[in-house]
């Protein structure tokens, strides 16, 4: 166990491929309490283990191809929505089975995971009672509803990063703050960031401009 610790998860895999007493390390649930994926396809490969044993878990894309999953859905064009659908469901899939198979989850770090929504955070929250760190960035789909669902369900939380999330309004922050006061909320950016809006939203925007020109 502790060499395979120094192992990244492709390397386990193969090291566990030699020999039958390799393939029971490779098994080992003591092996699992820490997993770092840095883009969504990592998530596809079959190079590790979920369970109860998962404590640590990050999911951060930091590569240039984050930019098309933050373009609003009604803004983007065809090249763009296909790139998306490839991978529109993977991240949120992927944290479907961690609140089915690791309930003693204690941290979750999230960076650039731009189709993550808040019924995909809840749904963690609820599942995972001993949650003690909860990190998002630049994660778009994310709004008020997560911080309600923090303010409901995350009783064992003690840190809370929503920073680069466009559609957190400081309207949401000030009730984390007032319903939860031993968490440690950091925002940077979020509340200050220019929202989505609907299309219906901004052809309104568009005419009340107009008018006031004319004016």
């Amino acid at each position: 166990l502790h060499l395979f610790s120094f192992l990244d998860k492709s390397s386990r895999k193969n090291l566990g491929r030699t020999c039958h007493k390799l393939l029971e390390v490779f098994q080992d649930p003591l092996l699992w309490s820490l997993l770092n994926f840095h883009s969504p396809a990592e998530l596809k490969k079959d190079n590790f283990l979920l369970g109860p044993a998962l404590k640590h878990l990050s999911i951060c894309w930091y590569s240039e191809q984050v930019k098309v999953c933050n373009i609003e859905d009604w803004m983007k064009n065809n090249f763009q929505k296909d790139f998306c659908n490839r991978h529109e469901n993977t991240v949120s899939d992927f944290l479907l089975e961690v609140c089915n198979r690791c309930p003693n989850l204690l941290s979750l770090t999230l960076s650039g995971c731009g189709h993550v929504t808040d019924d995909c955070i809840l749904l963690l929250l609820k599942n995972c009672p001993n949650l003690k760190i909860l990190k998002l960035e630049n994660c778009v789909r994310i709004t008020d509803q997560t911080l309600e669902a923090v303010t409901l369900y995350g009783a064992s939380l003690q840190t809370l990063h929503v920073d680069f999330c466009r559609n957190i309004t400081q309207f949401g922050l000030e009730r984390v703050r007032g319903k939860c006061p031993s968490v440690m909320l950091r925002a940077e950016r979020s509340a200050n960031m220019i929202p989505d809006n609907k299309p219906e939203k901004k052809v309104m925007l568009q005419k009340a401009s107009r008018k006031l020109a004319q004016l």
